[in-house]
């Protein structure tokens, strides 16, 4: 038995307070997200991340690559990096959920984690770029991975499972009050990618 025989079911907000996070649920098949995940292995130009925390200077596991419209300089955590030209195939995805969310995108920063020992810790996409209660929705493909949203002054956790093809969307003042992270796990030994769509100013 595996996790992802328990499919995740829509549903309008996971959070109860202060913020949005809408479940889509699976909105590609299983077979067809099986065929992106390949396809963004072999194709997309990964590198591993960088960030200054408390001043200290970090390589992580994770890797990494960003797209959007223009030449964005998108600064996090003390590093600076530059935008790509869009992914065609990335492209069609941003298309797909725009229609689907009627809103509009302008960057993608895609995430490769190789295997379950590789998350990330708890933090919030609160960047000035990307302005007050922004929208942020995450495309899964590959592993289903453990994700968790973290309330800042109740420290009430909310937690779910991302599966492949799966759509998660963030809005209103999520980011202002809630932290979220995806959390490692050892028997993971399978890669999963996430696309998280955004709307830089």
């Amino acid at each position: 038995m595996t996790l992802d025989l328990f499919q995740p079911e829509p549903k309008r907000n996971l959070l109860p307070k202060d913020g949005e996070v809408e479940d889509f649920g699976i909105i590609i098949p299983f077979e067809q997200a099986e065929q992106y995940l390949q396809y963004f292995l072999q194709h997309l130009a990964w590198q591993h991340d960088e960030a200054y925390i408390y001043g200290n200077h970090y390589i992580t596991t994770r890797q990494m690559v960003w797209f959007g419209d223009q030449d964005y300089q998108y600064v996090y955590a003390g590093i600076s990096r530059q935008a790509q030209q869009w992914n065609s195939v990335i492209l069609q995805l941003k298309q797909q959920i725009e229609a689907l969310l009627q809103i509009s995108f302008n960057s993608c920063l895609a995430n490769l984690y190789l295997d379950g020992t590789q998350g990330v810790s708890w933090h919030q996409d609160d960047e000035p770029s990307l302005g007050q209660q922004s929208t942020i929705a995450s495309l899964s493909f590959g592993a289903t991975r453990q994700f968790a949203f973290r309330h800042l002054s109740t420290q009430e956790k909310v937690e779910m499972l991302l599966h492949s093809g799966q759509l998660i969307v963030m809005r209103g003042q999520t980011q202002t009050f809630w932290q979220h992270c995806l959390r490692p796990s050892q028997k993971i030994i399978t890669p999963r990618i996430n696309l998280t769509f955004r709307q830089f100013q």
